[in-house]
């Protein structure tokens, strides 16, 4: 593109290892953190953005997930032998572990496709406020 250097040119040689948010941390560490993770971000999809508000607001108003942001995009799939392509919402729930397992059936149990996408990707690290927050407003009781 006019303007721009060659990508090869921006590029260095040697890059840097990749700096982990905790100081020593190594990609096995977050690994086994994995595991025992005490958040996760989990996703889903929905037909309209009406029905996405509708799941959204269930989840927080039920202390299921602390917040739950929702936007269009554009989905490709095969569904019954058939290559698809439709506008659809996607949900991405914070929330904590203890939690999960209630989100999880509540999305399942509320959502209007026959086979949900329901993903539910650990949280290894994160700003330390945010993630007391999740606690906050997901506790039960």
């Amino acid at each position: 593109r006019p303007g721009r250097p060659p990508r090869a040119a921006t590029r260095e040689k040697h890059q840097p290892p990749r700096q982990w948010h905790e100081p020593g941390a190594t990609r096995d560490h977050y690994v086994r953190r994995m595991a025992q993770s005490a958040y996760y971000q989990v996703v889903t999809t929905t037909d309209s953005e009406g029905a996405a508000a509708a799941l959204a607001r269930g989840i927080v108003d039920a202390g299921m997930g602390a917040c739950v942001q929702v936007f269009a995009i554009r989905s490709f799939y095969r569904w019954e032998g058939t290559a698809q392509d439709d506008p659809e919402w996607r949900l991405e729930v914070k929330t904590s572990a203890a939690r999960l397992p209630a989100l999880l059936d509540h999305i399942t149990g509320e959502h209007g496709y026959d086979v949900p996408e329901v993903i539910a990707t650990p949280v290894v690290d994160g700003n330390r406020a945010y993630l007391d927050w999740i606690d906050e407003e997901t506790r039960q009781g």
